[in-house]
């Protein structure tokens, strides 16, 4: 029996190298300079900081550019609300998500059902989804299908196995 694990993962290590390039950018920049704008990476999450609103959102968008830039997923990223810090200052807390949920894991498993594939099953297990079936052809008739539609998270497909 075919199997393969559906997992949503995001690569810290890529993250760091994008959070560490728009800091330096952030520095260097002209329309950056006297803003202390910054991103603190933490476990899980980011904060931007800057003096204003409007260059917390160019930050931002910086920060995209760069997660772009090195295949990071902005599904994996969830934005918090802005909030005023200290000063005047203001910051945005983003939060990386990864791994798969009890709720997305119920939508993938009901995407694998409506394909009505026979012999084709899912389990979630932890935070990845197993997916098993008789025929190679139909585990990767469900890999295309589930990479056409978009759940909100980063899908990748890994450890097929005949």
């Amino acid at each position: 029996m075919a199997t393969f694990d559906v997992v949503s993962e995001v690569d810290m290590q890529e993250v760091r190298n994008a959070v560490d390039q728009a800091n330096r950018e952030a520095a260097t920049r002209f329309d950056f300079k006297g803003t202390d704008s910054a991103v603190e990476l933490s476990t899980g999450e980011m904060v931007l900081a800057s003096s204003t609103e409007d260059r917390l959102r160019a930050l931002h968008q910086l920060l995209e550019e760069k997660l772009v830039r090195r295949q990071v997923s902005l599904k994996a990223l969830e934005d918090g609300k802005v909030e005023e810090a200290a000063r005047g200052t203001v910051r945005q807390h983003v939060k990386i998500r990864a791994g798969i949920s009890a709720d997305h894991a119920k939508r993938l498993n009901k995407a694998i059902k409506d394909l009505n594939l026979k012999g084709v099953s899912s389990q979630s297990q932890g935070d990845q989804l197993r997916v098993s079936g008789k025929k190679r052809d139909d585990l990767q008739s469900v890999i295309k299908a589930l990479k056409e539609q978009d759940f909100g998270i980063p899908l990748q497909f890994t450890n097929f196995r005949d």
